[in-house]
């Protein structure tokens, strides 16, 4: 076992100073880093904890505004009744995240500064036109999430909190791998003050995006019907072991529709 130091922050801004020792990393959930250590992908100096900070927990909403803590668990997000009011989208995406235990534990921050090519978090982020706050600046969701496990945080930059307006509708879809019920696509679809969004996740060469084919069948209809006979291309689209880049295309058009037809339920 290799040596690390591990800290318990006391506020943002001594997580802030911590993370200039060595090569630090925030540690929270620990969904994806622990098992990174374990199996020596990453060996960092030193652990900062900041999943006890109250400042970074809970879901606030004041009318239409919603503002999540970075440290909140899925689990508190899918159970929140004020979220539920105003998105039940977002609460439900994140009660079908992992199983109990990685709800209990992972959070949203983790989730999106981790930018895994197939979570979900980033995928409703892009399509509710987020804002991701951090300990420095506030960064729209279009201009955050930059490609495979890559983002637009600088180094020393924390997420504090994640900020959105509440869509008239929205719902999310996926098709999930069965054993790590991860997405082999998923799609969150969004229509508000701004206009319709659809983000897609799980299918992309370089993570998250925005579907301009779903946008703008659904821009002049916001209606599952308008996605009949939709064609999305394959360029661009992961081929693996789960599913091939046309499969993948396919499956974007019929979870839109899913995504769709239950926002309008």
């Amino acid at each position: 076992m290799y040596s690390v130091n591990y800290h318990r922050a006391s506020s943002v801004a001594d997580a802030a100073k911590l993370l200039k020792n060595g090569d630090a990393k925030l540690l929270s959930g620990g969904m994806t880093l622990i098992p990174a250590m374990k199996t020596r992908l990453a060996a960092p100096s030193d652990l900062v904890d900041v999943s006890r900070l109250k400042d970074l927990q809970g879901v606030k909403v004041s009318g239409k505004t919603v503002t999540i803590g970075a440290a909140t668990t899925h689990y508190d997000v899918s159970t929140d009744e004020k979220l539920k009011k105003v998105c039940p989208a977002l609460a439900h995406m994140a009660s079908l995240i992992g199983d109990p235990a990685v709800r209990h534990k992972g959070t949203i921050g983790g989730s999106i500064a981790n930018n895994d090519p197939a979570a979900d978090y980033p995928a409703a982020l892009l399509a509710l036109g987020a804002t991701i706050i951090t300990n420095k600046r506030e960064i729209a969701a279009d201009k955050f999430f930059k490609g495979l496990f890559e983002t637009a945080l600088k180094e020393g930059e924390i997420v504090t909190a994640v900020s959105f307006t509440a869509p008239a509708k929205a719902a999310y879809q996926k098709f999930r791998n069965p054993a790590s019920r991860y997405a082999i696509v998923g799609v969150f679809v969004s229509k508000g003050k701004d206009g319709v969004r659809a983000a897609v996740t799980g299918a992309g060469e370089d993570g998250v995006f925005r579907s301009n084919e779903v946008e703008a069948a659904l821009a002049k209809s916001f209606d599952a019907a308008a996605l009949d006979g939709l064609k999305v291309p394959a360029k661009g689209l992961m081929s693996d072991l789960h599913a091939s880049a046309e499969y993948r295309a396919n499956l974007i058009a019929v979870m839109a529709k899913r995504a769709v037809a239950a926002a309008n339920a």
